[in-house]
């Protein structure tokens, strides 16, 4: 089983230009550490939000990288 991340603009469109991220991570726990080190830069190439999945199963979906 492996884990990715999906990456959406504010308005719900996916984002695949300027985000580099590993293609899979072997473990949740990778793919949120990677996330919490790297959610600056995504901000900065456009990603408003992210969708965690396992496979195609869903983990998580539409989290948003903005700090309340």
């Amino acid at each position: 089983m492996t884990w990715h991340w999906r990456y959406e603009n504010a308005n719900g469109g996916l984002v695949t230009e300027g985000v580099v991220p590993p293609e899979t991570f072997p473990s949740q726990a990778d793919a949120e550490s990677w996330l919490g080190e790297s959610w600056r830069e995504l901000l900065e190439a456009g990603v408003e939000k992210v969708t965690l999945l396992e496979d195609d199963r869903v983990e998580y979906e539409k989290m948003s990288l903005r700090p309340e």
